[in-house]
């Protein structure tokens, strides 16, 4: 493995911990404080940081074309659907079970880029990301007690995100990344702040200010992370270790909150990082096949 790769792979588990403990922090300050509330205090700290990163590097915020300008509000809009659906079914729901459903959308996004973007599947990719889908079935266990709204919700957090990764393939390469989180923070923001209009404000303890900030710190060294993973590794390699942010919200959920998933949760849990390794590894195996002949022709030319 390159030295490029191995850097990768530890900014991929880096990020993922990231990403974990930012979901921690905001299920631990729920706990007393109103959903709303902490999604606006943790928006406006993780905006601004943002805007201040965006004025470092000289980028204007509003320089977009109209197509790029669809696009992000597309991708926008499907953020906070996002948002609000996965917090809100977090507070609800055990933390390592909200992760394992999370963890169908790199299943759900290949099957998505068929559908929409006429990505060719073969067929060993197609039962895994079937078999994937039954994982989550498990997960979920339809039809049991343990299948409630916030299952569903956990369910509709999948489908955003998967709209918004999709939506994201269409911005041309000219956008900045800083760009376009800075319009989804600030509307993330927004919707905090109409939903604080019915569920109230209360006053911030110490406590509960330290853990939003924490809370915006990792969201920004998860972002940043990634970003950098996508721009030094192979994505192919690295992509895989994305699943360690299981074995992360395994973890702090017993640590932090005593909870750990039941026997159908971990059987589920193991189909869907099987299917979703199985199924990056062989995309690519594909690319790197589809890529020998054109490196032949133009060594030819």
């Amino acid at each position: 493995m390159s030295s490029d790769n191995l850097r990768a792979v530890m900014l991929m588990n880096i990020a993922m911990l990231a990403f974990t403990l930012n979901d921690t922090s905001m299920k631990l300050v729920t706990e007393t404080m109103p959903l709303y509330q902490a999604i606006t205090l943790r928006g406006l700290l993780t905006t601004l940081v943002l805007l201040g990163v965006a004025l470092g590097q000289g980028v204007r915020i509003f320089a977009l074309g109209r197509s790029d300008r669809r696009v992000v509000t597309l991708r926008t809009l499907t953020e906070v659907s996002a948002t609000v659906t996965f917090l809100t079914a977090l507070t609800h729901m055990p933390l390592a079970n909200l992760s394992a459903i999370l963890q169908s959308v790199p299943l759900a996004v290949t099957l998505g880029a068929a559908l929409l973007f006429g990505e060719r599947i073969g067929w060993r990719r197609m039962l895994a990301i079937l078999a994937g889908f039954v994982g989550v079935l498990l997960i979920v266990k339809p039809g049991t007690e343990g299948f409630d709204q916030w299952s569903v919700l956990g369910l509709l957090s999948v489908v955003a995100v998967v709209v918004r990764d999709l939506s994201t393939r269409k911005l041309s390469r000219e956008v900045p990344t800083v760009v376009v989180a800075i319009w989804a923070g600030a509307a993330v923001t927004l919707l905090g702040l109409v939903g604080m209009a019915f569920t109230g404000w209360q006053p911030v303890t110490w406590q509960e200010a330290a853990i939003i900030v924490a809370a915006s710190i990792n969201l920004i060294i998860g972002y940043m992370t990634v970003v950098m993973v996508m721009r030094v590794g192979d994505i192919g390699l690295v992509a895989p270790f994305r699943y360690v942010a299981l074995l992360w919200a395994i973890g702090l959920g017993w640590l932090i909150f005593g909870t750990l998933p039941d026997m159908l949760t971990w059987v589920g849990s193991g189909i869907v990082v099987l299917a979703g390794i199985f199924t990056l590894l062989r995309e690519r195996r594909l690319r790197r096949s589809a890529a020998g002949p054109l490196a032949a022709t133009r060594a030819a030319r």
